[in-house]
């Protein structure tokens, strides 16, 4: 029997922190689905598409194979019962992290009890990255290169560059 965990997000962009519990979470399951979505409270930087695209890039070298990017736009439990996933695998940064997810955690046992949600920390040097933070960052003009990879960190750049705007 497979064991297939779903790590869902938003990843606009991917980052450090991201990438660290993809990489741990791969050790957990045989097959790692990393779930791209859209989030209706969210402005993306970057569409699902380029997103997608960008997961893949960094990934790549990452679970000998056994991880899988897709993009969903559905309830989570919904894409986690159709990707046959047992777990959620959900990372957490800080005590406000830990509040927001259990309350999800608690919804989406009562949506599907037969999925479990799995908690990773945040390895403590990555602890305060967030996609949000980032962006903003970069649009401030800052050096975002100890939070992404050189490749996203380019892209972020780029598109800041091309949008010429503040504070999106």
């Amino acid at each position: 029997m497979t064991r297939t965990g779903v790590y869902p997000g938003t990843f606009d962009p991917i980052t450090l922190g991201h990438m660290d519990i993809i990489r741990r979470g791969a050790h957990l399951v045989d097959r790692l689905v990393i779930g791209v979505t859209t989030n209706p409270s969210k402005s993306p930087m970057f569409s699902i598409d380029e997103r997608m695209a960008m997961v893949r890039r960094e990934v790549k070298d990452c679970g000998d194979g056994k991880i899988k990017v897709v993009s969903f736009d559905s309830l989570l439990m919904d894409f986690a019962e159709r990707e046959g996933a047992a777990m959620i695998l959900r990372g957490l940064r800080a005590v406000a992290d830990f509040e927001y997810e259990y309350q999800m955690a608690g919804m989406n046992q009562q949506l599907n009890d037969r999925i479990e949600t799995v908690f990773l920390m945040a390895d403590v040097s990555l602890q305060p990255i967030a996609s949000r933070l980032v962006k903003e960052i970069a649009v401030y003009g800052g050096d975002i290169h100890k939070f992404v990879t050189p490749a996203v960190a380019a892209e972020v750049k780029q598109r800041v560059e091309e949008t010429g705007r503040k504070g999106s």
